[in-house]
């Protein structure tokens, strides 16, 4: 995994065009990377970008393309390459015989920020599962150091190599790590059992987006949030009251592109979190210009981890970082994202869709007091539906 010293390393971001991703699609993609990058204390020097059919099968960009990344690398004295595609473990090995740098892909450097912003025990043990099952099929040689770890003596059987004695080591931590993650499964599930009869609601969205901003302003708590990625890994449950109702409000990890299967699966129990809520509060970054495929991508993982159907209320937030230009009077093309007004974006589908939405600014707390009028109308007709008795209190 990747090892940031005290110094920043210096990186080389690599991206695709092809059929399926556009120009525009790569520049996005790469600032995203790049935004990583700088979550996990790197610095970008240079973005290599090449249209392709496909990936290459051997080295992920062609053969020229990489020898111009090798030249320079060893130009500039860079320490890493990061590839925004999933890169297979013969990519890997093809690469590094040919670039005198580290080679990571997309994937390995968010499950290298997780382990970083891993706080607590749940956490730490969720993301170095993840991490052990990101590098199972990766092994080379460089990682016999791994049998020292378990003592070494009686460890390697007749005629094993050291990669075999390295993979069941690996195997056997696997195992051990998913044996403990049941536990903690079950005392998160044994909380959220005696958590009563409380409407639960839950803070989604993609990562950076401001739920943590959302959740202090709601519950008047100090979750941790600031202008990174995954800044937010632990769930937070904090009990919200607005006007009469008390309600569960909870701050989730964020979902990103590509957000490796490892990790998925490893967050299970944190994303039970999610699963289980009555209301999901959609967090969109209005100011993105990409916050559509952003949407896109959360409602994908919501149906992958079986909350695609809950209620949801979409929140666009910083409405205050938003901009636009402004079409001259005589300009009869037709509005593109750029051109819309913030007032344009509230009147177009978006506010019409078959769902609640509101615009606010957690940040300068704008909209905040229709923005909780609208989760306690929402929150009551759940508490209603399910405790038809206590409508009294309404």
């Amino acid at each position: 995994m990747l090892q940031i010293p005290l110094r920043q390393e210096t990186a080389v971001i690599v991206g695709i065009i092809t059929p399926k991703q556009d120009e525009v699609s790569v520049k996005e993609y790469l600032d995203e990377l790049s935004f990583l990058l700088d979550t996990a204390g790197g610095i970008v020097k240079k973005r290599f970008v090449q249209r392709l059919e496909m990936p290459d099968s051997r080295t992920c960009v062609g053969s020229g393309k990489i020898q111009e990344i090798a030249q320079f690398i060893e130009e500039h004295e860079i320490d890493l390459v990061v590839f925004d595609e999933e890169l297979s473990p013969s990519q890997i090995r093809n690469i590094e015989r040919l670039v005198k740098a580290r080679i990571l892909d997309r994937n390995n450097l968010i499950l290298d920020i997780f382990a970083r912003r891993a706080r607590t025990a749940h956490a730490r043990t969720q993301v170095e599962l993840a991490q052990y099952e990101y590098l199972l099929p990766r092994l080379t040689r460089m990682w016999t150091h791994l049998e020292k770890q378990q003592g070494g003596i009686g460890m390697k059987g007749p005629g094993e190599t050291e990669i075999e004695t390295d993979r069941r080591i690996i195997r056997e931590k696997i195992s051990l790590l998913k044996k403990k993650l049941i536990e903690i499964d079950k005392q998160k599930a044994t909380q959220r059992k005696h958590r009563g009869r409380m409407v639960r609601l839950a803070l989604v969205g993609y990562t950076n987006v401001g739920k943590s901003t959302i959740m202090n302003m709601l519950s008047k708590s100090e979750v941790f949030a600031e202008d990174k990625l995954f800044a937010t890994l632990d769930t937070t449950v904090r009990k919200v009251v607005i006007g009469n109702l008390p309600f569960l409000l909870s701050d989730t990890v964020g979902f990103i592109r590509k957000l490796p299967h490892t990790l998925i699966e490893s967050f299970k129990s944190t994303l039970d979190e999610v699963r289980e809520s009555d209301l999901l509060l959609h967090v969109v970054d209005i100011s993105h210009p990409g916050f559509e495929d952003q949407m896109k991508i959360v409602n994908q993982t919501l149906a992958e981890i079986g909350a695609g159907d809950k209620p949801v209320i979409i929140v666009f937030n910083k409405i205050d970082a938003y901009s636009f230009i402004e079409k001259e009077e005589d300009d009869l093309s037709p509005a593109t994202r750029e051109n819309l007004s913030l007032a344009d974006l509230m009147n177009t589908w978006m506010a019409r869709e078959n769902m609640p939405s509101i615009f606010i600014s957690a940040k300068q707390k704008s909209n905040v007091t229709e923005f909780r009028d609208l989760i306690y109308e929402e929150a009551k007709m759940i508490h209603i539906t399910r405790y038809p008795y206590d409508k009294f209190l309404f």
